[in-house]
């Protein structure tokens, strides 16, 4: 019987697989084919496998969550998102209060729902869903302008905690009643062990990894799993937040310099699409198709109000003072996508004691798959016709997660030859490359070629280096990468490299301007907008 249920789990996984690569070409985000595919397996689809235990889907679901809100915030670049960090936080906070109550009223006094049940709807899908908005924006690698990519990570990836204690806040009036004095402490008390827990816990761990050499390859991943589900576990036990503590963990080490995160990027990537898999396939497995049309129009009727009207009303009122463009403010509005979350709270109101009228389970269910199947397929499109997706080289909404790297042992390096430069007028044999170097490519002009040894290098050609990577060589070296900004600089006087405040055990070994690479010296003149390529020694 075990054998029977590993063969079971394989086979939906390498399904999963399938409908992932199908899903991708088709443009259907591959959150909805999990979902379509768990319904498949369900009581109601093709093999009536019938699960009903809400408690454990729960659970599972939560642990899920876990892992998808630390990776969420472990691959947010805070320097990127500080300048949309204030209209995020609003959004994921006072805008999920707003959507939550805008939709209550819709609720109760345009469908007839009763008062505390309406508002219960509001607040279970009152947040964005992250797994939803990170799945999309990576797997379409959607860079969007006016930095409006790090500003739906960064509310999609908040919000969540906001939903979750505006539902637990009604569940417990809707049980029995609950003072507003009630009410404020609950709310207190989650934000405060919430964010409390999350910088000790990502403080400490940052801490740990900077001096904590691991006795074997890999451990540092199990470490980081381990800080994960502590970020969690430790403020729900105290009354905390622990959705808001892991995400802000997860930011905390996702923005410092800690060893062996190039390990750890694609580790967390890996574990956050099986937890998504996981995850909505349970929730799909869990659903009853059957029971769907009975809540079919009230969950249209939701689902549009809260696409075009509440959340509209909130982000265009949230993001008034902070400017933005009209566009912006509606590519925002239409990125509201409800997901996994949403479900995972309505699975809180059904093991709950309160007593609802209605289906809520099935009427989030079907609200989230007309969000993800409509808003989510149409969001790259919407983007296109905003004129809002930004083309510009260096935007790589990937470049916030990890760098890029092939499976061959190889790296790239591209090099400019300016007016003057030593390599001009030369032909490559006469090139003084490093050992187990070769030039690759040259583009010269609109012209791309494959070099040979009597090609003569001209001023402004592009150059493509080609290197062996010697990874596990090199597992001492650790380099961090960083971005010099106008504030940082003097402009009247410029800043040399020897001008700058030394730090023992640093090097600023390479610096890319625009599409040059400088090897610097202590004379080399810094400009804003310098990428600058660091090494630190070992402590």
């Amino acid at each position: 019987m075990f054998a029977f249920v590993l063969l079971l789990a394989a086979l939906i996984l390498f399904a999963c697989v399938a409908f992932n690569k199908l899903s991708a070409r088709l443009g259907v985000p591959a959150l909805l084919a999990f979902i379509l595919l768990g319904m498949l397996f369900g009581s109601d689809g093709l093999f009536k496998i019938s699960f009903d235990n809400y408690a454990l889907a729960e659970q599972i679901c939560s642990v899920a969550l876990i892992f998808i809100m630390f990776y969420g915030g472990f691959g947010t670049s805070w320097k990127a998102a500080r300048p949309v960090a204030v209209p995020s936080i609003l959004l994921s906070s006072l805008g999920v209060v707003l959507t939550a109550l805008l939709t209550g009223v819709f609720c109760c006094f345009i469908l007839g729902f009763p008062l505390l049940e309406s508002f219960l709807i509001g607040a279970v899908l009152g947040s964005t869903d992250a797994a939803s908005v990170f799945s999309i924006l990576r797997a379409r690698n959607l860079a969007l302008k006016e930095n409006t990519s790090s500003l739906l990570e960064v509310e999609s990836g908040s919000n969540d905690p906001c939903a979750y204690m505006l539902t637990t806040v009604l569940l417990t009036a809707m049980q029995g009643g609950i003072a507003p004095g009630q009410v404020a402490q609950l709310l207190a008390k989650q934000l405060f062990w919430g964010l409390a827990a999350g910088f000790a816990v990502g403080g400490a761990a940052v801490w740990l990894m900077r001096r904590l050499r691991f006795g074997s390859a890999g451990f540092d991943t199990v470490f980081a799993v381990a800080v994960a589900l502590l970020a969690y576990a430790a403020p729900e036990l105290l009354g905390g937040n622990g959705y808001l503590s892991v995400y802000l963990t997860g930011i905390l080490l996702g923005n410092s310099d800690i060893r062996n995160k190039r390990t750890l990027v694609p580790y967390f990537d890996g574990m956050t699409g099986m937890m998504q898999v996981v995850l909505f396939f349970l929730l799909g497995l869990l659903s009853t198709p059957s029971q769907m049309p009975r809540v079919l129009l009230p969950a249209l009727a939701i689902a549009l109000f809260l696409t075009f009207a509440a959340r509209p009303a909130a982000v265009f009122l949230l993001m008034a003072p902070f400017g933005g463009s009209s566009k912006q403010k509606l590519l925002v509005s239409w990125s509201g996508l409800r997901g996994a979350a949403s479900i995972v709270f309505a699975v809180m109101t059904v093991i709950s004691p309160a007593v609802t009228d209605h289906d809520l389970f099935h009427i989030v269910f079907v609200v989230v798959l007309l969000s993800i199947s409509l808003q989510g397929s149409l969001l790259p499109a919407v983007a296109k016709k905003l004129d809002m997706i930004d083309t510009d080289e260096d935007a790589d909404v990937m470049k916030t997660f990890t760098d890029y790297s092939g499976e061959a042992p190889v790296q790239f390096i591209r090099v400019h030859l300016p007016e003057g430069h030593s390599w001009c007028g030369k032909p490559v044999r006469e090139l003084a490359l490093p050992p187990q170097t070769i030039l690759a490519s040259v583009r010269r002009g609109d012209a791309r070629f494959a070099p040979n040894g009597s090609t003569v290098l001209q001023a402004e050609d592009q150059l493509i280096l080609c290197a062996p990577t010697a990874r596990r060589d090199l597992e001492e070296v650790h380099m961090t990468e960083r971005r010099l900004t106008e504030q940082e600089l003097d402009m009247q006087k410029g800043t040399r490299i020897s001008a700058l405040p030394r730090q023992e055990g640093s090097l600023i070994v390479l610096i890319q301007r625009g599409e040059s690479w400088l090897i610097p010296d202590g004379d080399t003149l810094l400009q804003p907008g310098d990428r600058l390529l660091i090494h630190h020694s070992e402590e």
